[in-house]
């Protein structure tokens, strides 16, 4: 599998051009089938994992069921090895008897010191290991000071917890802000922004910030020069939880429009000319575009794993990926307005 070099210009490793999500292990996945996937993504050369601290509380767990299993794998394997993990905080539920959503009130704990200091440890406990390669704050906290939060992830640092910070769930404006405030305190800026990203793309709305977006990408290409760290994007969700194959997995609300039904539409007509699946050609693009990004998939079994490591040696030509691309010209156009 290729290989992606991540950065906040003082630390950098490289990892899997694939990311595993694991969202759901521990919960949805049993612990026998997470621990069968993760063996073989490894073996296929993976080295890229990524969880959080409240996942499974959204499907009846506790939330860091997730870590959890992550921690016993650890154990039985003796080490993450090469391996290098991700985990994030923030979007825990602040008051246990509220319900916790996305729309206001949001119910998440934040970003504040005293949370990501404790949270950040509570995870390194759950997973049995002393570094935590890559830590995201998960959803932007803006009654938070980014003063504060950025002193509290460079302080993680500065004491060897975390290697390499990152963010989530961001306006471009905040992530900015963000990273200028780390330099202008001498801490390492965020070396990792993680959103969703896919083939297919939301209708704007105002105050969505969750999603990749033109200027994301144009700000990423600007970087790793002096003055400006490198940054590199992680995509959720970029398979839609099988929307792409499966008539029962509708696509949410939001991509549910005219230009993505052309998008979905080149997209098999493409992935039947490479004798590939329509998954593996969206990762695919995804992997070859101008600015390349991190696929996080999410299998639950190895079947799903076996058909999505394939993506990773999968060459789209120029002329294929520029008829992909041109099904979204007018998309992209609404977007970047």
């Amino acid at each position: 599998m290729q290989n992606r070099t991540i950065s906040n210009g003082s630390t950098s490793f490289d990892v899997s051009a694939l990311c595993l999500g694991t969202m759901f292990f521990g919960t949805r996945v049993d612990a026998a089938t997470s621990f069968a996937v993760l063996d073989r993504f490894v073996d296929a050369g993976g080295t890229f994992v990524d969880t959080a601290n409240n996942y499974n509380a959204w499907v009846g767990g506790h939330g860091r069921d997730s870590e959890d299993v992550l921690g016993e794998w650890i154990r039985r394997r003796g080490g993450l090895g090469d391996v290098r993990l991700a985990t994030k905080l923030g979007a825990a539920k602040k008051d246990p008897a509220l319900p916790l959503q996305n729309v206001e009130p949001t119910n998440f704990e934040g970003l504040s010191a005293e949370v990501v200091a404790r949270q950040a440890r509570e995870s390194l406990r759950h997973l049995g290991i002393d570094r935590l390669d890559v830590l995201y704050g998960h959803v932007d906290d803006r009654e938070t000071p980014v003063a504060e939060t950025v002193a509290a992830f460079g302080e993680l640092q500065r004491e060897g917890l975390v290697g390499i910070s990152g963010i989530s769930n961001i306006a471009v404006w905040r992530l900015v802000e963000a990273r200028e405030e780390a330099l202008r305190q001498g801490v390492d800026p965020y070396g990792l922004v993680q959103q969703g990203y896919s083939y297919v793309y939301a209708s704007p709305a105002a105050g969505r910030t969750s999603d990749v977006t033109v200027d994301l990408l144009d700000y990423v290409a600007s970087t790793g020069v002096d003055g400006r760290p490198p940054l590199t994007i992680a995509a959720y969700s970029p398979l839609h939880q099988g929307a792409f194959t499966r008539d029962d997995k509708p696509m949410w609300a939001p991509m549910r429009h005219a230009s993505n039904r052309d998008r979905v539409r080149v997209l098999h007509d493409v992935a039947a000319e490479l004798g590939a699946t329509a998954n593996q050609v969206a990762l695919a693009w995804l992997l070859g575009g101008e600015v390349p990004v991190i696929p996080i998939i999410g299998p639950t079994t190895v079947a799903q794993l076996e058909e999505l490591l394939a993506a990773a040696d999968l060459v789209i030509d120029a002329d294929l990926r520029a008829r992909l691309d041109a099904a979204d010209l007018d998309v992209r156009t609404v977007v970047a307005a």
